[in-house]
């Protein structure tokens, strides 16, 4: 960060610097590997769209704001319905994160493309724009939204705010005014209506509205980039103003991590695509049980619940406000308990099946047995997505493992082929093998497409 940058954010213009960096992104400045990674974020948001678009949250939504009716601008994903912009965004966002398998990055931290994309998504078709315009705004959203979620770590996630709703409505707000091309001025008063619009709380984990936080970020990030292009006023410094957003949402507030330069300059390397399909905080606890299953296998010892005495699971304490419900009734409560899904995964139940996460999952007896036998150590000062597992076998073994969920993959091309697949076992019962591998196609060639908006009517049923 250059002196000029320092002088003005001590001079609190924290908002209008976040602005003319996102208005100022451009597709031909971009290196290659971060377009790759903004293809692959709009690659996995469609398929869990779609994965997520016959949950009955979707259908109460579609009911609704179908009722209420408007002007037929946008598609919704899964569904023949064509809604106006502000209501599809606000269906897609929802259907995007319901079943909570939507990427992450942990400098929000929350989940970044189901808050940016279907609002952005949903203007794109509006306007005809190209896929590399399209980019672009995602790109500066993305970006935004992780300079505006460092700032305000840990504080305002641990005092109880989900920040996919309210820091995901910033990065909303700045693609889409990028997409219309505002300058400056216009978008520091597109953040400043979106941060009056912010809302989600964790209460609400493990019911309709967490996802309802996604679609609502998504609609008033848009909605916000659509007032500010037609005049709508608004203070051009409310992340940072007394009793603006910052100051009123947590305890902490540090101007100078937005405008730090992230590790190979872009926040989205720090991107985490969703192999299982439950909250993020449980990836550590899974994957450490997945390898004290393979450990035992590879031991020839094999192991099944009933030779397990206890299991002892180490991870950070903010874990505890977030995925720890001790005994789930039902699926998507189970998606938030570290028990249920480490209990799933030491008796190899696959956790990247959507089918996997039921109410007869949630209460059968032998998982409930094993559950109750996990003890969590929650600690200070930990990585927030690590986890140990100890697990004590009744003939006096102990198998130990550790894994760490918050490392992004550096093979990008890998990461692809592996997305690639989690795509195809999401579209293809949703629309089929032919069409599901046509809209793999264009996302995949996503620079080179003229309307963007092919991507919305591929997904739309």
């Amino acid at each position: 960060m250059d002196g000029d940058l320092v002088n003005r954010t001590q001079s609190a213009e924290l908002t209008r610097l976040l602005a003319e960096q996102a208005s100022a992104v451009t597709y031909d400045a971009l290196p290659e590997p971060v377009r790759a990674l903004a293809r692959q974020c709009v690659l996995d948001y469609c398929g869990v769209a779609l994965a997520g678009a016959d949950d009955p949250l979707a259908h109460i939504l579609l009911d609704e704001l179908a009722e209420a009716g408007g002007a037929a601008q946008a598609s919704v994903i899964g569904h023949n319905a064509r809604l106006p912009v502000l209501s599809a965004a606000l269906i897609n966002g929802a259907i995007g994160h319901a079943l909570d398998y939507d990427d992450v990055n942990l400098s929000m931290p929350g989940h970044p493309s189901v808050a940016i994309l279907p609002g952005l998504l949903a203007l794109a078709e509006q306007r005809q724009s190209s896929g590399r315009e399209v980019i672009a705004a995602f790109v500066a959203g993305y970006e935004t939204a992780c300079r505006i979620g460092s700032t305000l770590r840990p504080g305002h996630y641990n005092r109880g705010f989900h920040a996919t709703g309210t820091v995901g409505v910033f990065g909303a707000a700045a693609a889409c005014a990028r997409l219309l091309g505002l300058d400056a001025e216009a978008t520091a008063r597109a953040l400043g209506i979106a941060g009056t619009q912010a809302a989600g709380l964790k209460s609400q984990f493990g019911t309709m509205c967490k996802p309802f936080h996604a679609g609502k970020a998504s609609q008033s990030g848009l909605l916000a980039a659509r007032l500010a292009a037609r005049g709508f006023s608004s203070r051009p410094d409310l992340v940072e103003c007394e009793q603006g957003f910052a100051l009123t949402h947590g305890p902490d507030f540090h101007p100078e991590k937005a405008l730090a330069d992230p590790p190979h300059g872009f926040h989205i390397f720090a991107n985490l695509f969703k192999y299982h399909a439950a909250c993020y905080l449980t990836h550590g606890p899974i994957e450490s049980a997945r390898s004290v299953r393979q450990q035992a296998a590879r031991e020839r010892h094999g192991i099944v619940p009933e030779q397990i005495a206890d299991v002892i699971l180490r991870l950070d304490r903010s874990c505890a406000m977030v995925c720890n419900i001790p005994a789930p009734t039902d699926g998507l409560e189970a998606k938030f308990s570290l028990r249920q899904t480490v209990a799933m995964a030491l008796s190899g139940v696959d956790t990247a099946s959507l089918a996997a996460y039921s109410t007869a999952t949630a209460t059968d007896p032998a998982l409930v047995a094993l559950r109750d036998k996990v003890t969590l150590d929650f600690q200070d000062d930990w990585p927030q997505a690590a986890a140990e597992i100890e697990v004590a076998l009744n003939d006096g073994r102990v198998l130990r493992a550790r894994h760490d969920a918050g490392i992004p993959c550096a093979d990008i091309a890998a990461q692809g082929e592996r997305l690639a697949a989690k795509f195809d076992a999401l579209a293809e019962p949703a629309l089929g093998a032919a069409r599901a591998h046509e809209l793999r196609q264009v996302i995949e060639t996503l620079d080179k497409l003229p309307d963007a908006g092919a991507i919305a009517r591929l997904a739309a049923a």
